[in-house]
């Protein structure tokens, strides 16, 4: 066992991974992609502890979701950054952009990007080459890493960080049960910043910590079913605190919302620093929420989150990682659909997560987790 009471897991590599001064990590996406990738981070960072490691992504997706760079700022996970510009159709962008880093002279490329079939994965693999780069782990150029497996004996499929862990396996043990797998290294400082930002709400018994972010619509469970969500919420959960976190472009929608709740809030939206947020997480006590960043934020610093899910990615792919939290995902005959609007059923998956059973799904975690935060025992995460 560890220090921290958990279970030390065997770390050692398939095969010792070459001796590299340089490892390029190729990764796009924001906040949630880069949270769920946290303990590939780590496996990299162990494997290569004396290379500089930089990634290939794109610094920005949307206004709505913070950037990789402002979440692993700091970590010590990565030092560096070459800028991608996806759905480039310029051919000479991304020469210049192989120039760029062949210059850097790269040893080793770890790909942790989704995969997006075998064609898309057969150019990554020569625009790696051309970048120099001969030693490659993750490309996923086998047929069994273009899918998601289903879990057996379950109705899910494998999460987005297991995932991870098998297509890095000959790098070793990703330690997905360890939660220093999941740390961001966050500052004292930047732990100072969150006892700050909420010390109104001291005095509170638990404080629940909410976002109502999406990228999509097809996410979003909607302003009618959130206000008596807080309305049903308030008197159930006696002298508790709310902390809404999430994009400033989502400030007045989640002002609005938190006039329903009656007890003490606050409206994060915006104000603080993405690393900042997740200290301020760690300080609550449960979260609820859309699939979204800061879901998947709050589960890699232990809360117990309550997840409301429409049906647009396999069940269990994008879940909050670990146990304790509770999932509503309803599929109907089009899960798995990827759509990002969702107009012959009008979100009928979504819609069919009613609030009176999200609201006892907040209280019973409450309830289980009690003044302290600490959770009196494991709750299976289910398909609701």
């Amino acid at each position: 066992m560890s220090d921290d009471g958990e279970a030390v897991l065997d770390t050692a590599p398939r095969r010792a991974p070459p001796a590299a001064r340089r490892v390029l990590v190729f990764l796009l996406g924001s906040l949630g992609d880069t949270v769920v990738a946290l303990p590939a981070l780590h496996l990299i960072a162990r494997c290569f502890a004396d290379a500089e490691r930089r990634v290939l992504t794109h610094y920005g997706v949307s206004e709505k979701a913070a950037s990789m760079k402002a979440l692993l700022e700091g970590s010590g996970l990565i030092h560096g950054y070459f800028q991608f510009v996806p759905r480039s159709k310029e051919f000479g962008s991304m020469l210049r952009l192989a120039a760029e880093i062949r210059r850097w002279k790269p040893d080793v490329v770890v790909h942790l990007h989704e995969p997006r079939g075998m064609l898309r994965a057969y150019r990554d693999t020569a625009f790696f080459r051309l970048c120099g780069i001969r030693k490659m782990y993750g490309v996923p150029a086998r047929r069994d890493l273009q899918v998601s497996r289903l879990v057996p004996n379950t109705p899910r499929y494998e999460h987005r960080a297991e995932y991870l862990a098998r297509s890095l396996a000959d790098l070793g043990d990703s330690r997905l049960a360890h939660s220093k797998s999941w740390s961001l290294g966050l500052t004292r400082a930047e732990e100072a910043v969150a006892l700050r930002s909420l010390s109104s709400l001291n005095a509170c018994n638990g404080i629940l910590a909410m976002s109502i972010g999406t990228k999509v619509d097809v996410n979003d469970w909607e302003d009618a079913n959130w206000t008596r969500l807080l309305n049903e919420l308030g008197p159930r959960l006696e002298n508790w605190g709310l902390a809404i976190l999430g994009a400033p472009s989502e400030f007045d929608r989640s002002e609005h919302l938190r006039a329903s709740w009656k007890g003490p809030s606050l409206n994060f939206c915006g104000r603080l620093a993405v690393r900042e947020s997740a200290a301020v997480l760690s300080a609550c006590t449960v979260y609820v929420g859309h699939d979204s960043g800061p879901m998947h934020l709050s589960a890699s610093v232990g809360v117990p989150c309550i997840g409301i899910f429409s049906a647009r990615n396999l069940p269990g792919r994008w879940f909050p990682y670990g146990e304790g939290h509770t999932v509503f995902y309803k599929p109907p005959p089009c899960f798995g659909c990827h759509l990002e609007v969702c107009v012959q059923y009008q979100k009928r998956c979504l819609k069919a997560i009613t609030v009176e059973e999200v609201a006892d799904a907040v209280v019973t975690t409450a309830a289980a987790i009690g003044r302290t935060g600490s959770s009196d025992g494991a709750r299976e995460q289910a398909l609701a």
